[in-house]
């Protein structure tokens, strides 16, 4: 496992930490931020980057908020030039902000938790309870978006989840204290109100899950993962080539890694697919009225970031095999620029059969094992843990899956109460029904910048002279020509999926070249129409949005979603210009979800549940493109038959006529 060299940044490379201190420096210099600054992220501006020499200033954009004076802004700025070029950070503009509205940095989280802790209010309350040393207890600050009070809409707030620890190491997110539910302006660290809904018993079970806890641990063989002549990927800076597939790895504030320029090469041609590819949002909305439980919907992306929870896979046995790992730099909530070791993985997996087929005539057989190249990352959300995984196939395919892990937010129930709108998990503590929504972003470049959407189903051939048998099924096809008709829903009981066609490339059919979308998972929200989830994340109601390329159009829930007014922004407020889709720099915005009713066995931490989305040649090549790999080497990849196996009971030298079954 080595760690990719810093090397000087290209147009779309990540920030670096020296970037990333030069504006902030530049940015303390204006007196306006006051004594006491707080940031939300610092973002490439991907659009105005010029392509250049390496090296050179980029543009970026930093949100810093003056909580003395209730005040925020967007900066516009140019990094130093890098390379040991002479020069420093330039800010060029300053855009106001609606001071509610940047995000919540975990720096401002804790100084929030901290001041809670210290509230007299709160330590009574807790104290009722039977709490006495407040150091073991967390206070969570979650976002309040559409549940403000109206007489305290106009300030930056955030509500609390309350837990207890019985000792510094335990695991707090298992003994939720019910009913206590503090609001807190962000800006002044003070305890505003305190809803005290009663005391209900505390959980009397450990929540712990570390080895040991509930019973000596269980044998596992040993399985080991050697590559002895090294990765079959190579990196140059953030530039990765593996197989036929070149892309650059990037990082970004809100969203974390983002993979750009996804190319796959064809003989001696370089054949665009994927010009940008994100996790672009997460919406999680609790569907339990229970009054520490209802106000629970987050963006965990638009109201907190994705890059700065990032977790360092340092921390645990995430990857296995030949790894290269990427850092990656954060601005903080108190403006430090810092750096997470490890911060992305990137290795290869055997990923079982790639393609097979056994001649029963003659006996011989042809079998390529399947090799996959994955990107990963992990994000830790307070209790959730969420891990990304960008895969490329060695047959032209390209597949996210995402995979839910960590603690479930749990509610304190009373005793011989049993939950509606939840499950038992333990005693005194119930798990929620709630959903997952991932908003990607894909801006497509299937052979070129300019593609269009089409939708396919299948259909059953209604004319009796065409289908006399009555089996007969056709493909129907339907270009989505405009934003009008651009957010679209799944449905797997037709094989609906979508082609992203190039319709100035022909395959040697005739046809455009395409790519096609599936989307695997997906569900509805269970919200009435007109509430606060339902008006918050308008997006969730489709599984598909397409957009013309905007520039400002960079998030599918807006730019700043915290305390904004329900719906005025993003993707589903971009249709209503219903702008020409065919012809176009198409951007695709995949929504897929999960909808989680709890299981006992998801606790005290989570197996993890994974979902995806996938995109997969549909007459990009004129053939399968994997026809190039090579069988499986003696010494390396070989398929051992098991000791004790009966290798001879098959049909290698019969000729059994099997093949008129044709399964």
């Amino acid at each position: 496992m080595t760690q990719v060299p810093t090397v000087t940044p290209a147009r779309l490379d990540p920030l670096t930490v020296a970037e990333i201190a030069g504006v902030v420096t530049a940015i303390r210099a204006d007196p306006r931020i006051g004594d006491n600054p707080r940031f939300w992220g610092i973002a490439l501006d991907e659009a105005l980057a010029p392509a250049g020499l390496e090296g050179s200033p980029r543009p970026v954009r930093v949100v810093v908020m003056n909580p003395d004076a209730h005040a925020a802004w967007e900066v516009s700025a140019w990094t130093a030039p890098a390379g040991g070029q002479t020069g420093a950070a330039v800010v060029n503009g300053w855009r106001d902000v609606d001071a509610r509205r940047p995000g919540v940095s975990s720096e401002e989280a804790r100084m929030v938790a901290a001041a809670a802790r210290k509230d007299p209010g709160l330590i009574a309350a807790l104290a009722k309870r039977g709490i006495t040393d407040v150091s073991l207890v967390w206070v969570d600050p979650e976002s309040i978006t559409g549940f403000e009070p109206d007489d305290l809409s106009d300030r930056r707030l955030s509500w609390g989840t309350v837990w207890y620890r019985e000792s510094v190491e335990d695991n707090g997110y298992a003994r939720p204290v019910a009913g206590l539910v503090p609001i807190i302006d962000l800006e002044t660290l003070e305890v505003v109100r305190l809803e005290d809904h009663g005391v209900v018993p505390m959980a009397t079970e450990t929540g712990m899950y570390s080895s040991g806890t509930w019973g000596p641990d269980r044998t596992v063989a040993p399985l080991e993962i050697v590559q002895p002549q090294g990765p079959g990927f190579s990196v140059d800076g953030q530039l990765v080539r593996w197989q036929n597939w070149s892309f650059r790895i990037g990082f970004t504030h809100r969203e974390g890694l983002v993979l750009h320029e996804l190319s796959y090469r064809d003989g001696d041609v370089e054949r665009p697919v994927v010009k940008r590819a994100a996790v672009n949002e997460m919406y999680v909305p609790y569907l339990d009225s229970d009054p520490t439980a209802y106000r629970k919907n987050f963006f965990d992306w638009g109201e907190y970031g994705a890059g700065p929870l990032t977790a360092s896979l340092e921390l645990g046995c995430d990857c296995l095999g030949e790894i290269r790992y990427f850092d990656a730099a954060v601005l903080d909530g108190h403006g430090e620029a810092k750096t997470i070791a490890n911060a992305i993985c990137l290795h290869e997996e055997d990923a079982s059969i790639l393609w097979k087929h056994v001649n029963t005539r003659t006996g011989s057989a042809e079998v390529r094992r399947s090799r996959r190249l994955v990107i990963s990352a992990f994000a830790t959300v307070a209790n959730y843990d969420y891990g990304f995984y960008w895969t490329l196939y060695q047959d032209g395919a390209i597949e996210l899956e995402i995979k839910l892990t960590g603690i479930m937010s749990v509610s304190g129930i009373a005793d011989g109460e049993r939950p509606r709108y939840g499950r038992m998990i333990a005693p005194n503590v119930q798990a929620p029904t709630h959903q997952h929504y991932f908003g990607i972003r894909l801006d497509m470049a299937v052979d070129g910048e300019l593609n269009r959407l089409v939708e396919v189903h299948a259909e059953a051939e209604e004319d009796e002279e065409l289908n006399p048998y009555g089996n007969a099924c056709k493909l129907v096809e339907t270009v989505i020509g405009s934003e009008s008709v651009g957010g679209r829903k799944a449905d797997p009981a037709r094989a609906l999926h979508w082609r992203i066609e190039n319709d100035h490339k022909a395959n040697r059919y005739g046809d455009p070249t395409a790519y096609r979308l599936a989307i695997n998972n997906t569900t509805g929200l269970f919200a009435r129409p007109g509430s606060v989830v339902e008006r918050k994340a308008p997006f969730v109601s489709k599984h598909l949005w397409a957009t013309p390329y905007a520039a400002e159009e960079r998030f599918i829930a807006g730019e700043y979603p915290n305390q904004a007014p329900l719906g005025e922004d993003g993707v589903q407020a971009w249709q209503q210009a219903d702008r020409p889709l065919e012809n176009s720099r198409l951007v695709l915005w995949p929504v897929i979800g999960v909808h989680h009713f709890p299981r006992p066995e998801q606790w005290p931490i989570m197996p993890v549940d994974t979902i995806s989305f996938r995109l997969e040649p549909d007459g990009f090549f004129d053939r399968n493109p994997s026809l190039d790999v090579p069988p499986a080497e003696p010494d390396g990849d070989h398929c051992a038959v098991p000791t004790g196996a009966a290798g001879d009971h098959g049909h290698g030298g019969h000729d059994h006529d099997h093949g008129h079954h044709g399964h």
